[in-house]
């Protein structure tokens, strides 16, 4: 069957079966042009939480789906492959979190949306790349805070906002990949275009040491920069199925890659004929234990209202 073909029986499927497919900014170029909402963690959270469809098909890694699971526990949320996990997520787990809380009875636990529903079951509020500095500005700085699971996510929050905190020592796999010499080679290569680079990215604060008008944005902040600025060439430091969005939200202008190996390989897992299969077999449901459903609720909900 041809991809077309394809593309237009998922199309007839999602109207029969009153589903919605959401779809990360690092999925296949396929995968986005059949969704119905493509975005960040953030703005997909944001939609799973207002969806009127029966059935949440997502386009993306597991905790996303959990996500929206734990927004819509009366809905059928599916993930196309069971085996789409992240790197990030796995660097921690409920035990972890459980052994600082006890240590630390007054502070405050900010999780990445790169969490698991366990993980997020012990956090006070969740947070995404695009709003983790509001969050965080919006905690009381005199009791402690623990930032998890991403160290370089943590270090430019902090940055930021001048506070300190306990920072996990996690990292996602594909942006920790994305050094200094990839992006001053590709710097040096277009010195006029402009850099945007996502926090979660190693070089850190050396990044914009190289570059000191770089912006460090979220996947949807890059998309909303990029559509609105006069400039026309972009260096782009992130996974790189965000490519394919820029070139359809800001078309007309140059986006290059600094590493064209940055691909997570648990994103490009979704592929049209898994989300076939997935709208006529319900594969794969995602389901989250009640308790810990109820108790990440709280935690995703305020990063859902903050930022």
């Amino acid at each position: 069957m041809l991809s077309i073909d394809l593309s237009q029986e998922i199309m007839e499927l999602k109207k029969k079966r009153n589903a919605v497919i959401l779809a990360h900014s690092y999925e296949r170029p396929e995968v986005q042009d059949v969704a119905d909402f493509v975005g960040d963690s953030l703005g997909l959270s944001r939609v799973a939480a207002n969806t009127s469809a029966d059935i949440i098909v997502f386009a993306g890694v597991h905790f996303m789906a959990e996500t929206a699971a734990i927004l819509n526990p009366k809905k059928t949320v599916l993930i196309p492959d069971l085996d789409a996990g992240c790197s990030l997520a796995d660097t921690i787990s409920a035990k972890d979190v459980q052994e600082w809380r006890d240590e630390n009875p007054n502070g405050q636990v900010v999780a990445y949306v790169n969490t698991s529903a366990e993980v997020k079951a012990l956090a006070d509020v969740c947070v995404t790349s695009a709003n983790a500095v509001a969050v965080v500005q919006s905690l009381d700085a005199t009791r402690p805070i623990f930032f998890l699971p991403d160290m370089f996510l943590g270090a430019h929050v902090e940055r930021v906002t001048g506070i300190k905190m306990h920072v996990w020592m996690g990292e996602c796999h594909v942006h920790g990949g994305i050094g200094d010499k990839e992006i001053r080679e590709t710097l040096e290569a277009h010195p006029d275009a402009e850099f945007l680079i996502h926090p979660e990215c190693s070089c850190g604060s050396s990044c914009l040491y190289l570059k000191p008008d770089a912006k460090m944005l979220s996947t949807e902040g890059m998309v909303t920069y990029a559509k609105a600025s006069d400039r026309t060439e972009f260096v782009i430091a992130t996974e790189v199925g965000i490519i394919h969005r820029l070139n359809k939200m800001a078309p007309g202008k140059k986006f290059l890659p600094v590493k064209e190996s940055a691909i997570c390989q648990y994103m490009k897992m979704i592929t049209l004929e898994k989300i076939y299969d997935s709208l006529v077999e319900d594969k794969y449901v995602v389901s989250v234990d009640e308790e810990i459903a109820r108790a990440a609720l709280g935690a995703i909900e305020a990063m859902i209202s903050i930022g």
